[in-house]
């Protein structure tokens, strides 16, 4: 069913896609059936359907041109088919990951919007331009929008009404709860009602008719016998020029980019959130493409519209695509005469229908709460795609992403923090995912701002790549420049191949001297000091490794610890506390006995402890328990 519904919209666009580009319709046909059987099947994604790209028709027009024919054009498609399949061994579908998720949502909404803004003169009976046709400036030297405005004076009631019936029938589906209504796609419920409901107007109304103008319009051939004249075949004779190889390779990269693009926004679209392999999408489509170059085709990418199609009509596998392929081959063959009784009305219904989820406000309404980081690049990409081509509008949207994350990791390229430790103030700067050469700036002019005699920590341990220009800084500094304004350098977290090795020169443990000189008001500030920390989320560095070979050597902690078992309360969490600072005993209810105390005499007498801190805390359960078995005088057994 969900590859019947994907066949109704796929034909009319693919046919209209190829007169956009002044070719043989056949050219269009060719290209559904290659896109749906054989890129179906060596697709790895279950969701995306593939046929003739609107998206393309900038670049096909100009290589048409400057080729001088179709048949050497076709060539150029062959080779572009080659090269798809080089980008995909060498695994290049990788380039998607790279891809804003602002950008991805912006194009799924602005596909919408165009669909939306297209089908509006074809439903109310306004079908001067194909179907297909999706860019902003059209053949006829009208634009998206002026074309909406020409329609008041061509409107034909009886697709009007076949395109608002159509479009009850779509909205009673999507909110029905009605299984067995559901389990049968609405768009082939509406291609059904709209094809009688067209006969029927001109039965009954001369002026209501809908004529043949406002029907599908599949080729009839002459004989199925005869059908293979319809087929091109590329100029071999052109193998040896050069333009034919730029032009594929153009070919290759604008198509390539399409699909990647088209393919995250289906995965995206997909509801069981299934990832698609790119780099093998490029193979398939790269053998498809061939394919159209041997036979006469047009070019072909990943199809969102489609896919999504396929997917509202209950599509789960890939098996949608390919059944919608072989519905192509039996459509061309066998059904143009019945195909040809369909009211563009419908189609136009169905596309429109699709364009409202693509771009349903609550997307909009998504991305607005996400930030401006994310708002501005997602309605800069579908500002862009609505009022130029797909892929333009795209790469606009993506130079607004990465300018945008440029721009925040200038802003932030780093993260400077002032500790207390036990043994003094220590200043932290966190550096940034991505260090480059930008930053270096901003970074120069921090370490110069580090008073003289504080301790620095530059950590680096969050840090997936540091230009070498900053590295150089940085070499520079901790070297030459630090000593002489008396900071002391420690590195943390720097990749050995930077050169840069882990030196950590200040003391976060106790040792014998700090403990000798603090004293019990010091230590308790310490406590204090560190449970705030705690509560505001902003615990200290601490170099586990180091204070775990020192704690080896002896101990000196500063304060012993009295807290309950309780799982809620670690004591040296909550105090923001490092090993060996101090003595921590932990028993039920805070209860004092003698082996307690002697575990307190100990810490202080001997270790040399200087404050005892009782740590408790609410609702303690050992204190209610025994509550609780005071008053009802009842067996310990049972009560545990």
């Amino acid at each position: 069913f969900a590859g019947w519904a994907v066949f109704l919209i796929a034909v009319p666009v693919s046919i209209g896609i190829a007169e956009s580009f002044n070719v043989s319709l056949y050219a269009g046909l060719i290209s559904g059936i290659i896109g749906g059987i054989v890129v179906g099947l060596i697709s790895g994604s279950q969701t995306s359907i593939s046929g003739p790209s609107a998206g393309l028709s900038f670049i096909i027009l100009n290589e048409i041109a400057a080729l001088k024919s179709f048949d050497t054009f076709l060539l150029a498609l062959f080779i572009a088919g080659l090269f798809q399949v080089a980008f995909g061994l060498l695994r290049l579908g990788s380039v998607s990951y790279f891809f804003p998720s602002c950008v991805v949502k912006g194009l799924i909404a602005a596909v919408g919007v165009i669909l939306i803004l297209k089908q509006i003169p074809h439903l109310l009976g306004h079908d001067t331009d194909p179907i297909g046709e999706m860019s902003f400036w059209q053949p006829d030297s009208q634009n998206t929008f002026s074309e909406v405005l020409m329609i008041s004076g061509d409107m034909h009631f009886g697709a009007i009404a076949i395109g608002l019936v159509s479009i009850i029938i779509l909205f009673v589906w999507e909110f029905s709860e009605n299984r067995n209504l559901r389990s049968i796609p609405a768009p082939i419920v509406v291609v059904i009602v709209g094809s009688l409901l067209g006969l029927l107007l001109a039965r009954l109304d001369v002026t209501w008719s809908v004529e043949a103008r406002h029907f599908f319009y599949v080729p009839i051939p002459e004989a199925t016998a005869t059908s293979w004249i319809y087929f091109r075949v590329p100029n071999w004779s052109q193998w040896s020029n050069p333009t034919v190889y730029l032009a594929g390779f153009a070919i290759a990269v604008v198509a390539s980019l399409e699909t990647l693009l088209n393919l995250d926004a289906t995965d995206r679209l997909d509801p069981e959130q299934r990832n698609s392999p790119p780099s093998r999408e490029l193979i398939a489509q790269g053998i498809g493409n061939s394919l159209c170059g041997l036979l006469g085709g047009v070019p072909i990418t990943s199809r969102v519209v489609h896919s999504n199609t396929g997917m509202l009509s209950g599509a789960r596998t890939k098996w949608t695509a390919v059944i919608h392929g072989f519905l192509f081959l039996l459509g061309a063959l066998f059904l143009p005469v019945y195909l040809n009784h369909i009211p563009l009305a419908c189609i136009s219904a169905i596309l429109l229908f699709v364009g409202i989820k693509m771009a349903s406000p609550r997307l909009f309404l998504e991305m607005w709460k996400e930030g401006r980081y994310q708002f501005i690049p997602f309605i800069v990409t579908v500002v862009a795609i609505v009022f130029s081509e797909k892929l333009v509008g795209a790469v606009i949207g993506l130079s607004f992403g990465i300018a945008f994350i440029l721009n925040s990791n200038l802003r932030r390229p780093l993260k400077r923090t002032e500790e207390k430790h036990a043994s003094g103030e220590l200043i932290r700067i966190d550096l940034a995912t991505q260090v480059t050469f930008l930053n270096r700036g901003v970074l120069e002019k921090t370490l110069r701002e580090i008073p003289s005699g504080k301790h620095l920590l530059l950590d680096a341990s969050n840090s997936d790549y540091i230009d070498p220009d900053v590295l150089m800084l940085i070499r520079e500094f901790k070297n030459r420049i630090a000593p002489k304004q008396g900071v002391e350098v420690s590195l943390r977290g720097f990749k050995d191949k930077y050169s840069l090795a882990d030196e950590i020169r200040f003391v976060d443990y106790t040792t014998r001297e700090l403990q000798q000189d603090l004293t019990p008001r010091d230590v308790l500030g310490i406590l204090q000091e560190g449970n705030l920390r705690f509560q505001l989320g902003q615990g200290l560095f601490r170099d586990y490794s180091t204070q775990l070979k020192t704690a080896g050597q002896g101990q000196f902690p500063f304060a012993a610890v009295l807290s309950c078992i309780d799982s809620r309360a670690p004591v040296e969490t909550i105090l923001d506390l490092g090993l060996g600072d101090i003595f921590s005993i932990r028993i039920a209810g805070n209860v004092v006995g003698p082996k307690v105390l002697g575990s307190l005499e100990y810490a202080c007498g001997v270790a040399g402890s200087k404050l005892i801190l009782v740590l408790g805390h609410t609702k303690c359960g050992a204190v209610n328990a025994s509550v609780n078995f005071a008053c009802t005088k009842g067996d310990p057994e049972v009560m545990t």
